[in-house]
Parts: structure tokens; C-alpha cells; sequence
């Protein structure tokens, strides 16, 4: 107990107790945020680190976030280690700028955080954003360029204005120019002195003549002319004033249509049936297809061309005509009897003709099916399609001229832009002896095809 009563005790216990006290307020009035483990550490590279302090503060906004905690050579640049607070949300678009502190080339470092949802800044990582300048030397700089400019100005002012021009500048051109301007001007009004004098007559003349005609008061006058020409303006007015009295009372057939309800809502009516039927029209979609096969058994090719009108998603009209190299097949027999008494043998030869037809008939679509109905090629006849691949790949059947029972198989694929390939069987039965398969492709044209094709056309 002695001992902590002691003097050099109680001299010892003060020290530390101030000691204590200094380095807590030095942590507090710091701008290191480093201390107790509160803050965050970033990097950038500069050209030049002239008027950076170590130590100094960083800012954000114009508050004191952190400070330079290092600067060193890496790489021919300078290295800037910096801390800042934990709290400041450094991204991966965040950027340091470089402000000038007074006018004693002193420089501060400005963070911007970066873009609020970017991902988070490694601790430790570079800063890839950052705009240097801002210094006294940079000022120095550009009022040294602005001072160049300034003296060419005035030189190139100088030969402009010198005793005898010069015509290397704009300015020098110019002042040449009005020199030679004025001195045409002067020798043209000294020559032609009398000529101008005749000139200023006649316009004091003009001028006389249009004052006695504002100030003619007889009755033909401009005067009198003007108070007529007025009041038939009044009275037009009053007769405007007295229809537009009568529409607004529902008189006349004007006034019924804008004051009687009915009349209104029947016109109104008749108006939206047109528009419907307007609407309706503009609704239909059209589209124009042209295909051609090659048929080998007729060795030709069979080509179409044909209209579909659609009106509704679920069904269309088609209209079309037809020319086909097998249209027309003439067979004939040759009866062969052998030398040797042997049985008589035949022989045929086929004959094709080509022959146009008109194809009309109704399609009604049922999910991935479609069936058709109507005139095919000259004679009634029906369809049925099948839609696969997203409507890209379709197969289908024709059955028509049930006289000779007529069977085609089609396959057809959709390229791109209309285009399409189509290869199939005909006369499967080989009722009308044109059996053969083929093989061609197509484009279909939509309206709104037409309309860009119209559009671009160079007429």
C-alpha cells in the first residue's frame, strides 16, 4: 500500500492516463479511418503524383471519406494506395478525380462510389476510372495555349490592317475587299450623279401619288371606298352572327345534327358501321404465290399462280390458275406381228400436252389441319394439309376429277422470306397416265410483302 502512495506511483499513473488520452483524441481527430480495423483499401495509377501529399485526406461529395495512405513508382506511373471508411460502397464503376487546392499547385482526391447494384470492389482492388489534371500546371498549361492563340490573332490582325493589306489571311481579304467596295461605290455615285438624282425624283413622286390617293376624299375616293368596303363587312358579320344563332336554337338540318341527341346518335351509328366496315377491310390479309415443278415423266415444268384472301385466322379463299405440262395425255398403240409366227405383241407411246386450269376453292383450319374444297384444275375436287415443325413443313393430298380419280401428294418446307421447296407424287393411281413425281419451289407474298415491294419500287 505504500507503494501506490508513493510519488513516483502517482508521477507514472499520470503519464499514462495522459498518454492514453492524447492517442484516443488523435485516433478521433484523424482522418485515418484505419484505426480499430474501420476501413476499406483501393489503388490507381497516375501519370504524375505531383501535389499529393501522403496522408492527405480523400473526399466524396466535400466530406472527408479516407486518406492517401501510400504513393510509389510502378511501371513508369505513379501508385496511389488509398483507405477509406467501411461504410463508403466502393463498385467496380467507381473513379477518382484530381482537384486543385488553391492556386499553390496543392492537389485533393475526389471518389465517386460507382453506380449503386454494380458488383462490389474487392478490398484492395484498382480503381480503372480515373480523370488526373486539375493542378495549377494544367491551368498553366491551357493559359499558355490560349496565350499562343492569342499572339497568332494578333499578328494575323496586324498584316490584316498594314499599310498595304495582305491577302494570306480571311480578315486580310476581307478588309481588301470593302477598301475596293467603297472605292467602286464612290467612283459608281460620281459618275452616274444625275442618274441618281432622277432616281430620288421619281420616288418622291411615287410618294406624292400614294399620299393623294390615301387622302382623296370624293366619293370614288380611298376614303369613302374603305367605309363601304367596311360596313358590308359589318353585315356579313351580323348575317354570320344570325346563323350561327340559328344552329345553336336547333334550326335547320346543321342545327338538328348539333342539337337534337338522336340525330347525333344516329349519325354517330352510321359513322361507326363505316369505320367497322373500313376496319374490316383493312383486317383482310392478302398474299400472292407462285410455284413451279418439274414433272419427269413429261419432262416440263408445271407452274402456278394464285391469290389467297384471308379474312380470319381460321380460314382463307383461294383463286388460281394453272399450267400444266401433262394437262393432256394421248396414248397410242402399235400392234407388232413377229416374222416367226410367234403372238402379237403392243407397244405404247404417251403424248403430252400442256393445258391451262383454273383452281378456286375454300380452306378451313382446324388446329394443325386445314381442309379445302372448291374447283380443282376445271373439276371439283378436296383437300387436306397437315402443318408440322411450326407450321414450317406441310404435307397434304388432293383428290379431284373423280372421272379419273386424281391423287397428288405434296411436301412442301418454308425457307425464309416467303421462299419454300415442294416435291411430291402425281396421279398416284395413274388414272390419266401422267405419273410421275417432281421436285421445285415457290415464294409466297404476303400484303405487307406487296407494300414494302411497292415502296421500294423506282417508279
Amino acid at each position: 500500500m505504500s507503494f501506490l502512495k508513493s510519488p513516483e506511483f502517482k508521477v507514472g499513473l499520470l503519464v499514462v492516463l495522459i498518454g492514453g488520452l492524447i492517442a484516443f483524441m488523435s485516433m478521433q481527430v484523424s482522418d485515418d479511418p484505419s484505426y480499430l480495423g474501420r476501413s476499406k483499401k483501393a489503388w490507381f495509377l497516375l501519370p504524375s503524383a505531383q501535389g499529393l501529399v501522403k496522408g492527405s485526406a480523400i473526399k466524396s461529395a466535400g466530406i472527408p471519406v479516407g486518406v492517401i495512405k501510400d504513393i510509389r513508382l510502378q511501371d513508369g506511373q505513379a501508385r496511389i494506395d488509398v483507405t477509406v471508411k467501411s461504410d463508403v460502397s466502393l463498385t467496380r464503376s467507381a473513379a477518382v478525380a484530381m482537384k486543385a487546392n488553391g492556386i499553390l499547385g496543392d492537389k485533393s482526391v475526389e471518389i465517386f462510389p460507382g453506380n449503386v447494384g454494380d458488383p462490389e470492389l474487392e478490398d484492395g482492388g484498382q480503381i480503372l476510372n480515373v480523370k488526373s489534371g486539375g493542378g495549377l500546371d494544367d491551368v498553366m498549361g491551357q493559359i499558355t495555349e490560349l496565350a499562343g492563340s492569342l499572339k497568332e490573332v494578333s499578328k494575323n490582325l496586324q498584316e490584316a490592317v498594314s499599310e498595304n493589306g495582305t491577302d494570306k489571311h480571311v480578315l486580310g481579304r476581307i478588309v481588301l475587299n470593302i477598301e475596293k467596295l467603297t472605292a467602286d461605290l464612290s467612283q459608281m455615285t460620281g459618275e452616274n450623279k444625275e442618274q441618281i438624282s432622277q432616281i430620288i425624283a421619281e420616288v418622291g413622286s411615287i410618294t406624292s401619288t400614294l399620299d393623294e390617293l390615301i387622302n382623296d376624299e370624293s366619293e370614288q375616293g380611298f376614303k369613302s371606298t374603305w367605309k363601304h368596303t367596311m360596313s358590308r363587312l359589318d353585315n356579313s358579320m351580323k348575317n354570320i352572327e344570325e346563323i350561327t344563332t340559328k344552329i345553336n336554337n336547333g334550326q335547320g338540318t346543321i342545327g338538328k345534327l348539333i342539337s337534337d341527341e338522336q340525330t347525333a346518335e344516329d349519325v354517330s351509328s352510321a359513322i361507326e358501321g363505316l369505320s367497322g366496315l373500313v376496319g374490316a377491310a383493312e383486317r383482310i390479309e392478302t398474299g400472292v404465290d407462285f410455284n413451279g415443278y418439274y414433272l419427269s415423266e413429261a419432262k416440263g415444268t408445271r407452274t402456278s399462280v394464285g391469290i389467297t384472301i384471308q379474312p380470319g385466322l381460321d380460314r382463307y379463299y383461294y383463286v388460281g390458275v394453272v399450267t400444266d405440262p401433262a394437262g393432256v395425255v394421248e396414248t397410242t398403240e402399235y400392234n407388232i406381228t413377229p416374222g416367226g409366227g410367234g403372238g402379237n405383241s403392243y407397244t405404247e407411246t404417251k403424248t403430252f400436252k400442256s393445258k391451262s386450269t383454273f383452281t378456286v376453292y375454300f380452306a378451313k383450319n382446324f388446329f394443325d389441319w386445314t381442309l379445302r374444297a372448291g374447283l380443282f384444275e376445271n373439276t371439283g375436287g378436296f383437300g387436306i394439309d397437315y402443318h408440322m415443325l411450326g407450321r414450317n413443313l406441310k404435307a397434304g393430298m388432293d383428290f379431284y376429277d373423280f372421272e379419273k380419280l386424281q391423287m397428288r401428294a405434296t411436301l412442301n418446307y418454308r425457307l425464309f422470306y416467303g421462299l419454300y421447296l415442294t416435291a411430291g407424287y402425281n396421279d398416284i393411281l395413274d388414272k390419266k397416265g401422267a405419273q410421275s413425281n417432281f421436285f421445285g419451289a415457290g415464294i409466297y407474298l404476303t400484303n405487307d410483302d406487296l407494300k414494302l415491294l411497292l415502296t421500294r419500287a423506282p417508279f
